[in-house]
C-alpha cells in the first residue's frame, strides 16, 4: 500500500499572507483615526469664499457671503472641525436666489474653502415686474451689487412667454453676431405683438409674433445691407415683417414708437418671493 504525504507549504504560505494583509489593514485604519481625530481637532482660523466666475459676472460678493454665514451662525472661524458642518453651510447657501452651486470642504491647514457657482443671467424683464431670466429659463431676482448688460425685453411680458418662447428668441439674438449689434430693446404690446427696437435708426420693427422668427429677420437683413444703406435709416418710421416674402415700411409719423427702458448702474432689486 503506497501512502501519498501532503506538502504544508502552500498551508503555511496562505497563513502567512492572510496575516500580513490583517497586519497592514489594522495599521491603516489605525493611522485614519489618528490623523482624523487630530483633523477633527482642528481649529479653523481662516474662510477662503472663491467666486469661480467672477471674471464674467458678480451678482454676489465675498462680502455678502460672510454676511449669510454670521447671520445664520455659520461662521466657523474659531471654531473646531468637529463642530463645522459643511454640508449646513452649503445648505443655507443654495438658498440665496444668485447662487446656482455652493461647495464648502476643509483642508488639513484649518481653512475652510466655499466655492461658489453664481446664476447667468440670459436677458432682463421689465414689465409688471422686473427681474433676469437665466440660462436655465428661471427667473431671478436684480442683483443689488451688479447690472448685467444683456438684451432688454419689456412690455406686456409674462414669465411663461420668457420661459418659452421669448427664451428662443433672445437666444438666436444673443448668439447671432449681426442681430446682437443691431437689436437694442424686445418690446411686447398690449396686443402681445413684439416689436424691436434698433440700436441705429429710429424706426421701429414690427415683427408680429415669434413664429418663424428667422425668416423674418432674414428679410430685415437683406434690407439693412441693400436698401437702407442706399436710401438712409430714418425715411421710415415702421419696418413690418408680419407678410410673407415682403416688408411693409411706413414713413415717418404714421406710428408711435415704443417706450424706450433705460436702465442705470444703481441698486435695483426685487423680493425673490415675487417670481
Amino acid at each position: 500500500m503506497t501512502f501519498k504525504i501532503l506538502s504544508m507549504k502552500p498551508i503555511w504560505k496562505y497563513l502567512l499572507i492572510s496575516l500580513f494583509a490583517v497586519l497592514v489593514i489594522g495599521y491603516l485604519v489605525s493611522t485614519f483615526r489618528h490623523f482624523s481625530g487630530r483633523e477633527r481637532g482642528n481649529v479653523c482660523h481662516d474662510v477662503k469664499i472663491i467666486l469661480v466666475d467672477s471674471s464674467n459676472v458678480q451678482l454676489i460678493t465675498q462680502k455678502d457671503i460672510a454676511l449669510i454665514l454670521e447671520e445664520n451662525d455659520l461662521n466657523p472661524i474659531g471654531k473646531t472641525f468637529r463642530h463645522i458642518h459643511t454640508e449646513s453651510i452649503e445648505k443655507i447657501l443654495r438658498k440665496n436666489p444668485m447662487i446656482k452651486v455652493a461647495e464648502c470642504y476643509k483642508t488639513p491647514t484649518g481653512t475652510i474653502t466655499i466655492k461658489i457657482l453664481q446664476r447667468s443671467p440670459k436677458f432682463r424683464v421689465v414689465g409688471f415686474s422686473s427681474y433676469y431670466m437665466d440660462v436655465d429659463r428661471k427667473p431671478m431676482p436684480v442683483s443689488d451689487n451688479y447690472a448685467a448688460y444683456v438684451p432688454v425685453v419689456s412690455g406686456r411680458v409674462t414669465v411663461t412667454m420668457c420661459k418659452g418662447k421669448m427664451f428662443d428668441f433672445v437666444t438666436y439674438i444673443v448668439d447671432h453676431p449681426f442681430w446682437n449689434a443691431q437689436i437694442e430693446q424686445i418690446y411686447v404690446r398690449d396686443d402681445l405683438k413684439i416689436e424691436l427696437v434698433p440700436r441705429v435708426g429710429d424706426a421701429i420693427i414690427l415683427l408680429g409674433s415669434l413664429d418663424n422668427f428667422e425668416s423674418k429677420l432674414d428679410k430685415l437683413k437683406k434690407i439693412y445691407l441693400g436698401g437702407f444703406n442706399v436710401m438712409g435709416w430714418n425715411k421710415y418710421k415702421v419696418i413690418d415683417l408680419q407678410y410673407k416674402d415682403q416688408v411693409v415700411c411706413s414713413k415717418v409719423g404714421q406710428q408711435v414708437a415704443p417706450p424706450k427702458v433705460v436702465l442705470e448702474d444703481k441698486k435695483d432689486s426685487i423680493i425673490a418671493s415675487k417670481l
